[in-house]
């Protein structure tokens, strides 16, 4: 018997979690476009016009900045399992959740894995990550720029220098800060970073934007090798040991979008369309614009929250400007609220990880969601939500609005004028 469902009509939500979040209408519209064969010249233009696009988001001149087929993680594990070779030593700054996930991922790298922590809401100092770089004497260094589970970014400004001082390759995971915050990958000596498309860019989670340095581009080259079937007869392996993952063998990648286009795997064309207009998207506004966008929105909403009687959580010097955390005030069920704002405001928020679960709300503050209406909503229902769980809630509406209007009047000024 054939069983038939509904047509897809997903309900509509205002998604303030920590991502994913509303995806740009343009994005979509792109992703509507024909498909085209992967060695079409029309198609591989496209290939070429977001690597460039790629390039000038990360604030690099990367020759190999290009489109991992896979979420956010699967841009991780294509550099980490690429560039650890079984032994290699590792060592993973953690001040979150994702922290634990690059550990995770170079442990089955076959990496030694060194984890040092910190506090949930803090992060590291430079001096800090130097010392565990002299104790312990790794081979790559990975960090997770902005973790979503705690709202903290690392400052990367010295530790690629850091790196370089000691030979050892620094890897970062910028998912969260990508678009919204600044990743200057040249200029904060960066051998290689990972991104996604479902936060600050505004697109859907599946491909996710990396780039290599030349640093990288060698230990990638020693381990070099193409499987039989489109194996050049010419072609000679690296002589260093190959790399397990085979979807995700950047070596064999590296050739699919150089000139050869040496077939490694068929391109997920809408994907594809999805990450060239949503980095697109980006620029046009202006990356210095963009990252004001947020850090109004940031501004905006923890006046709010905090006029509300809440209190924020962690290191308010080293948060990120596109998500928040806030406590949850005593006595009030915070899992019955976000059902709240889900079911009659039709808002989603997010709680937090391991011991910061049922302590924290994240309010989202991303790409295409970061306008001034969805905080100003999110408030407003956030203060219904609490006065019914029995919490005397102030007007934290009336505070983000304060913010964006002091904001505005400069503006304002000049066009008067």
């Amino acid at each position: 018997m054939t069983t038939l469902f509904s047509d897809l009509n997903p309900p509509p939500r205002l998604l303030m979690g920590p991502g994913p979040v509303g995806v740009d209408p343009r994005v979509l519209r792109a992703m509507s476009m024909p498909m085209l064969g992967q060695f079409d010249p029309a198609f591989t233009a496209y290939m070429n016009e977001t690597m460039e696009l790629i390039r000038q988001l990360y604030r690099t001149k990367n020759k190999w900045s290009l489109l991992i087929d896979g979420t956010a993680r699967a841009g991780v594990e294509a550099i980490l399992v690429s560039i650890i070779s079984p032994g290699d030593k590792v060592l993973v700054p953690s001040f979150g959740r994702f922290g634990f996930l690059l550990a995770e991922i170079s442990k089955r790298c076959g990496g030694d894995v060194v984890t040092i922590e910190r506090d949930w809401g803090t992060v590291f100092t430079p001096d800090e990550i130097e010392a565990a770089i002299k104790q312990h004497k790794p081979r790559v260094l990975a960090v997770v720029h902005g973790d979503t589970s705690t709202t903290m970014a690392q400052p990367l400004d010295q530790i690629g220098a850091i790196c370089r001082k000691h030979d050892v390759l620094l890897y970062t995971d910028a998912t969260a800060s990508l678009g919204g915050m600044n990743v200057a990958i040249d200029a904060w000596q960066v051998d290689a970073a990972s991104s996604g498309l479902q936060k600050c860019l505004s697109g859907p989670p599946g491909s996710s934007p990396i780039t290599l340095n030349e640093r990288i581009v060698e230990v990638v080259k020693r381990r070099r090798h193409v499987e039989g079937g489109i194996r050049p007869a010419d072609f000679v392996d690296g002589d260093g040991p190959v790399i397990q993952s085979n979807y995700f063998d950047l070596g064999m990648i590296m050739d699919y979008w150089s000139e050869m286009r040496l077939n490694h795997h068929t391109e997920a064309t809408s994907m594809l369309y999805a990450a060239r207009e949503a980095i697109r998207i980006v620029l046009a506004e202006g990356l210095g614009e963009c990252f004001a966008r947020h850090k109004l929105a940031s501004d905006a909403i923890t006046a709010g929250l905090t006029e509300v009687g809440l209190k924020l959580f962690g290191d308010q010097t080293n948060k990120m400007p596109n998500v928040t955390g806030v406590y949850i005030p005593d006595g009030v069920n915070g899992d019955a609220v976000r059902s709240m704002m889900l079911n009659d405001f039709g808002i989603e928020i997010g709680t937090s990880f391991g011991p910061l679960h049922g302590r924290i709300w994240r309010i989202g503050t991303m790409g295409y969601v970061c306008r001034k209406e969805n905080v100003l909503t999110c408030l407003a229902a956030l203060e219904v939500c609490l006065r019914q769980a029995g919490f005397r809630a102030g007007s934290g509406t009336d505070a983000a609005l304060a913010v964006y209007r002091a904001a505005e009047m400069p503006a304002q000024k000049a066009k008067a004028s």
